[in-house]
């Protein structure tokens, strides 16, 4: 079991981070008696998951939908579906990022170049 500080140094993220992980419902730490959070190996590999997630953009709401499905999926109640189609969705829009961000590095390039043309004795960074 980890506390908060150990999960927080484990992950780089914050307590202040986790706190509101939880707090969106996006994590389920349990607690000591007198109110502790502590952490298993399992709401570690969770809180990974969710970072990584958070790493793409993908919005918290979105996050949170993913979360309430796993939580529902059961042997009588599969909804696998459901997160495939939530995580296709989302890696079409990390791609139409991937794609926006490819044509602004292209102008960049472009913008460079004419200036390197204007001052040729300038070293040449592309």
């Amino acid at each position: 079991m980890y506390t908060i500080s150990e999960i927080s140094r484990l992950t780089e993220t914050t307590a202040h981070t986790i706190r509101y992980y939880e707090k969106e419902g996006l994590l389920f730490p349990t607690r000591t008696k007198s109110g502790v959070r502590r952490y298993d190996e399992t709401q570690l590999t969770w809180l990974r998951f969710v970072l990584r997630r958070r790493a793409t953009h993908m919005p918290i709401d979105q996050i949170r939908e993913y979360v309430k499905l796993f939580l529902a999926s059961s042997e009588t109640h599969d909804t696998s579906l459901e997160r495939l189609r939530l995580l296709e969705a989302h890696q079409q829009n990390v791609r139409d990022q991937l794609a926006e961000l490819q044509q602004t590095e292209q102008m960049i390039t472009e913008k460079i170049m004419a200036y390197q043309q204007l001052h040729p004795t300038v070293n040449k960074t592309i």
